[in-house]
C-alpha cells in the first residue's frame, strides 16, 4: 500500500534529504585517488551523527557500514573496504539518514580523478534518465511510465537497463511501496498519489544489464565486468508535479559545477 505523506511530514523528510545531500557534498572533496572507502564511510557517519541524525543504512537487514561503496563494475551494495581509489576509478555512493523518524536515501556516482570519455558519457546519461525518469512521476502517471521512460532513453544509448534493483517508495521505513523499476511499459503499475515519496534510481551498465552477487552476499556486480553507473534522489508528489526533496548543489559546490538541472523540480514557493 502506497502511504501519502502529509506537507508536514514531507518538510521532515526533505530535511533528512537534504543531510543526505549535505553528505554527498562532503564526501565529494575528499573523494581522491589514495582514499580508502573506509575512510569515506567513518567520515560519513560522523557527519550524519554531528547533524542530529543516524545512518540509514548501518544495520538495516544486517548491512556493515553506514554508505553503499559500489567502485566501476559493481552496481549497488558495495561494502567499504580498504582498497584505495585510484586515477580513473567510478563509484557510486549511496547514503541513507534517519532523523525525525523519517528516512532520505541518495547516491552520486563520483569520477576518481579523470576518467575516459567513455565513462564520462556512462556517466552523463544516467544521470540524465535520472531527470527523464523524475519528469514522468506526476499526477495521472504510473510506475511503468516512469521506468519506460528511463529504459527508452537509457538503451537509446545503447546501455543496458538492471532490472533485478529497483527504486522504492520512501518514508517511516527505508523501502515502502510503491517498487519503482527502471524498466517498464507505459500505463502499467501502480497509479501515483498526491503526497506520496519515492527514491528514483535508474542503475545502468555500460554493457550488458546482466548482473551476479559477491559471495558476501551484497555487492552486486555487472556479469561482464564492465562499469556500471547509479544516481539516485528522493521525489514528492506536491500538487501533481514531482518535487525534490534531495540535491546535488552540495555536491556540485565541492567540485566547482554550474548546473540548473534541478531548477524544474523545485518549489516556487
Amino acid at each position: 500500500m502506497i502511504i501519502a505523506k502529509t506537507a508536514e511530514e514531507i518538510e521532515l523528510m526533505r530535511e533528512s534529504a537534504l543531510i543526505v545531500s549535505k553528505t554527498l557534498g562532503m564526501l565529494a572533496s575528499e573523494v581522491k585517488p589514495g582514499i580508502t572507502t573506509l575512510k569515506l564511510d567513518a567520515l560519513a557517519e560522523t557527519f550524519i551523527r554531528d547533524h542530529g541524525a543516524v545512518p540509514g543504512f548501518l544495520g538495516l537487514y544486517d548491512f556493515p557500514n553506514s554508505l553503499c561503496m559500489s567502485p566501476n563494475a559493481q552496481v549497488v551494495h558495495g561494502i567499504p573496504n580498504d582498497t584505495p581509489l585510484i586515477e580513473g576509478d567510478i563509484i557510486s555512493i549511496d547514503c541513507g539518514a534517519l532523523k525525525n523518524g523519517f528516512y532520505g536515501d541518495h547516491a552520486y556516482t563520483f569520477a576518481i580523478g579523470q576518467v575516459t570519455a567513455e565513462i564520462q558519457k556512462l556517466l552523463e546519461v544516467t544521470k540524465e534518465s535520472l531527470y527523464v525518469g523524475i519528469r514522468q512521476f506526476k499526477a495521472g502517471n504510473r510506475t511503468g511510465d516512469v521506468g519506460y521512460a528511463i529504459q527508452k532513453f537509457t538503451e537509446d544509448h545503447g546501455y543496458g537497463v538492471v532490472r533485478e534493483l529497483v527504486g522504492h517508495g520512501l518514508g517511516r521505513k527505508m523501502h515502502e511501496d510503491p517498487e519503482m523499476p527502471n524498466y517498464g511499459k507505459r500505463g502499467r503499475g501502480k497509479k501515483f498519489i498526491e503526497g506520496m515519496v519515492v527514491a528514483i534510481e535508474p542503475m545502468t551498465n555500460m554493457g550488458t544489464r546482466r548482473i551476479k552477487q559477491l559471495k558476501d552476499g551484497w555487492t552486486i556486480l555487472t556479469a561482464d565486468g564492465k562499469p556500471s553507473a547509479h544516481f539516485e534522489h528522493n521525489v514528492a508528489l506536491v500538487n501533481g508535479k514531482p518535487e525534490l526533496l534531495s540535491t546535488f548543489k552540495y555536491v556540485y559546490d565541492a567540485l566547482g559545477i554550474e548546473s540548473d538541472e534541478e531548477a524544474e523540480f523545485r518549489s516556487a514557493d
